[in-house]
C-alpha cells in the first residue's frame, strides 16, 4: 500500500460523511464571496446543502459559458471568492479563460498526483510545461515544491537546451505532455547526454497512448498521468495499479448525462461535473465538458476513493444541421418529456447535398406503438427540424458519452 496520506485509505463511508459535512460551509462561502452563485441559484439555502441530492439542485457552472460570464464581470466573473490582487499569480487561458492562483501551499493540489507517481524531496524535476499566462507550468512546480524537490523551469526553452539542462542537473522526474518527454530523450540521444537518472514522469494534457508508455517504459522511465483543468487544478490521478485515476480527496465528482445535470448510472460515460471542497478557492458544480465514466471497485494499490476512466472526449457536441444549431440539452428534453426512452443519440449525416438527423432510441418493445410519431414532433417542436426515428433495443447504443453523433464528411 504506497497511500501517505491517510485520508487516501479511508473508508468511502468515513470519506463521503467527510465531504458532505464539509460541503455547506464551502456553498456558503462561494455564495458570499462570489455573487455568480446567489445569483443563479437565489433559493438555495447553503446550510442545507448538506448531501449529493440538495448539491445537485445547484445550476451547472459550464466551462464553455466562462468566457461569456467573465466579460460580462470582469475579471472572473463572480466566479472566484479571491480579488486579482490578493491572487499569488493570474492567468490568461485559451477562450479567452481568467483564472488565478491562491497565495497557498500547493493551490492545484497537484503534489498528491506526483506523489503517486513516485516523487519525493530530493528530487529535481524537469518541467516543460509553459509558465506563459497558463498555470500548468505552475502546477506542476508548486506540486512539486510541496514535496521538496528542487525544479527546473524549462517550459518551453529550446529542446536543446532543456536536454542540455536536464542531464547537467541530473533530473531525476518530469512533469510535462508524455509527446515532449520522448522528444526530449531523443535529444539527449542525439547529443549524446546522460539522462539516465530520469527514471519518473508524471504527465497531463494529452492522451498517454500504451505503446508511448511502454516505449518510455523501456527506456527506464515510468510514466503515471492525472487529469485536470486550469479552472479546478487536480481532478484525479492515476497509480502504480494503472487501473483507471482516482480521484482528489478535495473533490466531489459527479458524472452527469450531457446537456443537463443529471447523474448517469454508474459505469455509464458522461460528462465530468466538480465541486472542489477549497477554503481558497472553492468551485461548485462545475462541468468540465469532458466525458469520462466511473469504475467499479476500489485501486489495487489501497487507495480508496471513486476511480474514473480518465478523458474519452468531449461533451459539447453542439453542431449546426440545415443553418439550425441542434444542442445536446434538446435531446436531453426529449427524453425527459418521454419517460419511456431509456437513452437518446442523434445521428447526423449526409448522403447527398441535404443533411439527415436520425434519431436512435432505446426502448422496450411494449412502448414502441405510435411512439416514433411522438418522437418526431417533439424532436421538431425542439429544434424546428425534421427527423427521422429508429427505436433500437436496450444497450444498442455505445456507451461512449455521444449524444449527437455528426457523421457527416469534413469539408
Amino acid at each position: 500500500m504506497e497511500a501517505e496520506d491517510p485520508r487516501e485509505r479511508r473508508s468511502p463511508e468515513e470519506r463521503e460523511r467527510a465531504l458532505m459535512k464539509a460541503l455547506p460551509a464551502v456553498v456558503a462561502r462561494a455564495f458570499e464571496r462570489a455573487p455568480i452563485y446567489r445569483r443563479r441559484d437565489p433559493s438555495v439555502v447553503p446550510e442545507e446543502v448538506t448531501d449529493r441530492a440538495a448539491l445537485a439542485r445547484l445550476r451547472l457552472v459550464r466551462k464553455s459559458e466562462l468566457p461569456e460570464i467573465q466579460r460580462a464581470d470582469p475579471p472572473f466573473g463572480g466566479l472566484s471568492t479571491v480579488a486579482a490582487p490578493q491572487a499569488a499569480k493570474l492567468y490568461s487561458s485559451p477562450g479567452p479563460v481568467f483564472e488565478l492562483e491562491p497565495r497557498s501551499a500547493d493551490p492545484w493540489r497537484a503534489a498528491r498526483a506526483m506523489r503517486a507517481a513516485g516523487f519525493h524531496a530530493g528530487d529535481v524535476v524537469h518541467n516543460s510545461f509553459s509558465y506563459h499566462l497558463t498555470p500548468a507550468g505552475s502546477m506542476v512546480e508548486t506540486g512539486a515544491h510541496a514535496l521538496g524537490c528542487a525544479v527546473i523551469p524549462a517550459g518551453t526553452a529550446p529542446t536543446e537546451a532543456q536536454a542540455v539542462a536536464a542531464a547537467q542537473f541530473r533530473a531525476t522526474a518530469y512533469g510535462g505532455t508524455p509527446s515532449f518527454l520522448k522528444v526530449l530523450l531523443d535529444r539527449g540521444a542525439e547529443l549524446g547526454l546522460d539522462l539516465s537518472s530520469l527514471t519518473r514522469a508524471s504527465v497531463t494534457a494529452e492522451a498517454l497512448p500504451g505503446a508511448l508508455r511502454t516505449a518510455l517504459a523501456e527506456r527506464g522511465v515510468r510514466v503515471l498521468q492525472w487529469y485536470g483543468t486550469a479552472d479546478a487544478g487536480l481532478i484525479a490521478y492515476e497509480t502504480s495499479a494503472m487501473e483507471g485515476l482516482v480521484v482528489d480527496e478535495d473533490v466531489i465528482l459527479e458524472v452527469v448525462r450531457p446537456g443537463t445535470g443529471d447523474p448517469v448510472p454508474a459505469g455509464e460515460v458522461g460528462e465530468v461535473v466538480v465541486t472542489i471542497l477549497s477554503a481558497d478557492h472553492p468551485l461548485l458544480r462545475f462541468a468540465t465538458g469532458d466525458l469520462s465514466a466511473i469504475l467499479p471497485g476500489q485501486s489495487p494499490c489501497g487507495r480508496t476513493n471513486v476511480r474514473i476512466r480518465g478523458w474519452m472526449g468531449r461533451a459539447d457536441q453542439s453542431t449546426k444541421v440545415r443553418g439550425l444549431f441542434v444542442h445536446p440539452s434538446h435531446v436531453a428534453e426529449l427524453v425527459r418529456r418521454h419517460p419511456v426512452v431509456r437513452r437518446a443519440r442523434l445521428v447526423v449525416t449526409r448522403p447527398g447535398d441535404l443533411d439527415v438527423m436520425t434519431l436512435r432510441v432505446e426502448v422496450e418493445p411494449q412502448d414502441r406503438p405510435r411512439l416514433a410519431e411522438a418522437l418526431v414532433a417533439t424532436l421538431r417542436d425542439l429544434t424546428q427540424l425534421r427527423s427521422e426515428v429508429e427505436l433500437v433495443d436496450r444497450g444498442a447504443l455505445p456507451n461512449d458519452g455521444k449524444v449527437i453523433d455528426d457523421q457527416r464528411p469534413v469539408g
